[in-house]
């Protein structure tokens, strides 16, 4: 696995991770908010998913090794410019997989180039709209619980709301090691950041009903950070789309049942993404 870097929109630099068979046909990991693309590592350590294809997971504009402007979040056509970036290096065909706030990055990328020349999409535990009463963002108790403090730049109110959320996001307990790596992710993007990603409103509505490709949204039933209704939601705006409830599973479900997990990515991309072979 190695790093790398696009530029995005705006001239803003995204960090990548990057693994598999260069030239392959790719699976794009977007994350989620506050978190970065290692959070995708039991992703990229299995050598049955990797096989014959690329992995790429992005850090959002802001968060991890990417570049972090002063404005540009509140822009749908910004972060589409940043998916576009990460895809055309990738390559195609491709799927692209997102997590929590990285279903609404996708659907900004959909909003402006459509899905052409892509191979399916995975939601996982995924929003694909944001704002007041808008059925695709609808958020569950955790992170409601958690605002406004998660986004405050007091160190002591954000500390004890973020150490809150992240332990909120698994049914069972994550080890103290796990939840605090997610903390400090979390913490490590500016205040400023994660309060940015809230000031939007966008109902996607029309744009997931224009969705033509093979789609999967995954959700556990015992979401608490992005209520499983939301998923409902995309499922039912995307004609044929495939919607899989995970039993006692919350916001995590890559890192709480990861061989199920990647056995059902697995199962999806060998359906849809044509794989390289040699030898």
């Amino acid at each position: 696995m190695f790093g790398a870097s696009v530029s995005g929109g705006d001239g803003v630099g995204i960090g990548l991770r990057v693994a598999g068979e260069p030239g392959a046909p790719a699976i794009v990991f977007v994350h989620g908010w506050a978190q970065a693309a290692h959070v995708w590592r039991h992703q990229f350590a299995d050598h049955q998913l990797a096989a014959g294809r690329k992995l790429v997971a992005m850090d959002l504009r802001g968060h991890g090794r990417s570049d972090a402007p002063e404005s540009g979040y509140d822009d749908p056509n910004v972060w589409a410019e940043d998916l576009a970036a990460v895809l055309q290096r990738a390559g195609a065909p491709v799927i692209v997989v997102g997590w929590s706030y990285g279903g609404l990055v996708i659907a900004d990328y959909l909003r402006r180039y459509g899905d052409q020349g892509l191979a399916g999409l995975v939601f996982v535990g995924a929003i694909t709209e944001i704002g007041k009463n808008r059925p695709g963002g609808t958020i569950g108790p955790a992170m409601s619980g958690a605002l406004p403090d998660a986004l405050s730049e007091d160190t002591a109110s954000a500390g004890t709301a973020v150490a809150r959320l992240c332990s909120d996001m698994t049914v069972e307990p994550l080890s103290g090691d796990r939840v605090q790596e997610l903390m400090g992710t979390t913490l490590t993007v500016r205040p400023a950041v994660r309060a940015a990603l809230f000031r939007r409103d966008v109902d996607n509505s029309d744009v997931l009903s224009r969705v033509s490709i093979p789609t999967l949204v995954l959700h556990g039933a015992q979401d608490t950070v992005v209520d499983p209704t939301s998923g409902e939601y995309t499922a039912g705006k995307i004609s044929g789309a495939e919607l899989r409830c995970m039993p006692d599973v919350g916001h995590l479900p890559f890192i709480e049942r990861t061989d199920e997990f990647n056995s059902v990515l697995r199962q999806f991309a060998e359906q849809h993404l044509p794989i390289s072979r040699t030898g």
